[in-house]
């Protein structure tokens, strides 16, 4: 069995997949589908380590592409850019940077089968969808969207004299073909200055908003150093961190503004933030189930 193969086999296992000629012989417009075929369990552990993995994804190895309407930057595989050692993290499949100038922005179009999470950092981004939702996600805001059987929706920068900023969030689902789903909340009433404040989770009595996964997102704004212990909290889960400003250390590793970190088979992770540092962890399975 080759590399490849060999790969896609271990993410496949335990999902009810029975191999990629399923997934080909489905609609070819399914978001799903054309994200499954490519992912693989790639996550190149480095090899200093004897238990736990880990993977580094420095800023500047980020895929780029600037469409001028769209300056956007993204951590895995995306649309042109294609590398294929940087498919996904676990159930993480998609973590793109975009800025999206002035009166501009995407078009309605279609999606099945995903989690899609937004969180702006900067303008005001404006939601329509199919299912009847026009809203408008700003600073502080954290959106999520459960594709399901299918929606249409669009996004666009709802100021002409000004860009937006933000991340576009997708992970694959644990559940397949639920009814569509749009949420929003601001999370100034929720969160705290110098330590991780979730806004992510699987349940709908939890702080923050919720997904059909077993995923947990937190996210900090220091003023302060600070030293936390992250508890993982499903066996099984891996934690991402991504830095959205200035300068933080997980565990051993230095990271800095937009640069990634990926860790798994461990049980805690070691974060240490500095003055001026913001991040978002995303504890995500490691597997599809």
């Amino acid at each position: 069995m080759d590399r490849k193969k060999f790969l896609k086999n271990s993410l496949l296992i335990g999902t009810g997949v029975a191999g990629l000629s399923k997934l080909s012989a489905r609609k070819k417009d399914s978001t799903y589908d054309k994200l499954m075929e490519d992912v693989g369990f790639n996550h190149l552990p480095i090899k200093e380590h004897k238990t736990m993995k880990s993977v580094y994804h420095p800023a500047n190895t980020r895929g780029h592409a600037n469409h001028g309407w769209l300056d956007t930057h993204h951590t895995f595989s995306f649309a042109t850019y294609r590398n294929p050692e940087r498919m996904n993290f676990g159930v993480l499949r998609v973590l793109n940077d975009d800025i999206v100038a002035g009166g501009r922005g995407f078009s309605k179009h279609p999606h099945d089968n995903m989690e899609i999470i937004s969180i702006p950092m900067s303008g005001d981004l404006e939601h329509m969808d199919s299912m009847g939702n026009q809203a408008i996600i700003k600073q502080g805001d954290i959106q999520v969207m459960s594709a399901g059987t299918g929606i249409y929706h669009s996004e666009k920068n709802k100021n002409s004299d000004q860009e937006v900023r933000f991340l576009q969030i997708w992970l694959f689902p644990n559940k397949r073909s639920v009814t569509p789903r749009y949420d929003q909340i601001s999370l100034a009433d929720i969160t705290l200055t110098n330590q991780l404040n979730q806004v992510l989770s699987p349940s709908k009595d939890d702080q923050g908003v919720w997904i059909h996964q077993d995923a947990w997102f937190h996210m900090g704004t220091y003023d302060k150093e600070v030293k936390e212990t992250y508890c993982i909290k499903k066996e099984g889960n891996g934690l991402y961190t991504f830095v959205l400003e200035g300068e933080v250390r997980v565990n051993d590793q230095p990271l800095s503004k937009r640069d990634g970190y990926g860790v798994w088979d461990t049980e805690d992770v070691i974060i240490q933030s500095s003055p001026g540092a913001k991040i978002l962890l995303m504890e995500v399975p490691m597997e599809l189930r």
